[in-house]
């Protein structure tokens, strides 16, 4: 198997942060979550995220990003002084923004406040983002039953998050994971995951040499591409996460050949 372009400092760093975020959906009540997904909204492609109310206690969400710092600023100690700072500026209605602009991938909302706050770019998403998972991960897990299929283009049925990963698991079954809320549904081995295109002479594989359990599948008709993992060759299966990290040299392959993790079919006039 091929070694990991990801440092082994940067890979235990992020299962640290998968362990926390599991701690965190552990405690959650269900209680505090309400979904309305019914078969006519998995079918239109609406991601269940937009279809659910929770009911956040602010509190414990800042708590959440007080505890990613401190794993933050151990894996880094010069992050000590680009954090600081960072609860005081989450007050209740700060909070509910970052929450809302997180489900809806509002990347340019975190540059901007970082700018007007002074933060490092990277900071505000990652944070909002780190912490909300485990509350993604959570309605992911109560509605996971009723998500069988998912629908060409649509991205994750759960939170939208484009495809990019799949695994051939132990049945031979070919299973789309989404890595940012863990939910994952049946694939045909045969069909792009962006446009639904399913004919073997337009989707083609390509493998990484000393890469014996992976191989990417790309669409020649959006240029579009998925990471598939044959995990039966797994002792212990990794989180859909750290697969999705481990893997990172499958997506500049993908890139380097001029395919995109979200395809874009071609309009004829």
């Amino acid at each position: 198997m091929i070694k990991s372009v990801v440092s082994k400092e940067y890979q235990d760093l992020q299962k640290e942060i998968v362990l926390l975020q599991d701690k965190w959906k552990q405690q959650m009540n269900p209680a505090t979550i309400t979904t309305n997904l019914d078969k006519a909204s998995i079918e239109a492609g609406v991601p269940a995220i937009a279809l659910t109310s929770i009911n956040f206690e602010i509190s414990l969400f800042v708590q959440c990003v007080e505890e990613i710092n401190s794993i933050l600023i151990n894996y880094d100690p010069q992050l000590e002084s680009k954090l600081a700072g960072i609860s005081s500026l989450l007050t209740d209605e700060t909070v509910t923004r970052w929450i809302e602009e997180t489900v809806s991938f509002n990347h340019l909302y975190f540059v901007n406040f970082a700018e007007e706050n002074g933060l490092e770019e990277w900071i505000p998403h990652f944070l909002a983002e780190t912490a909300f998972r485990p509350y993604l991960q959570k309605v992911a897990e109560i509605v996971q039953p009723e998500i069988t299929h998912g629908i060409p283009g649509a991205g994750c049925p759960v939170c939208g998050e484009p495809a990019r990963l799949a695994t051939i698991e132990e049945d031979g079954k070919k299973m789309i994971q989404c890595p940012r809320c863990l939910v994952n549904w049946n694939a045909k081995r045969l069909e792009c995951a962006h446009c639904g295109n399913e004919d073997h002479k337009t989707i083609k594989f390509l493998t990484i040499e000393g890469d014996a359990v992976s191989q990417i599948q790309v669409c020649e008709e959006c240029n579009g591409y998925i990471k598939i993992i044959d995990i039966r060759q797994y002792i212990e299966k990794p989180s859909a996460a750290l697969l999705d990290l481990n893997s990172i040299h499958l997506d500049y392959v993908a890139q380097d050949n001029g395919y995109h993790a979200v395809g874009e079919k071609e309009e004829i006039n």
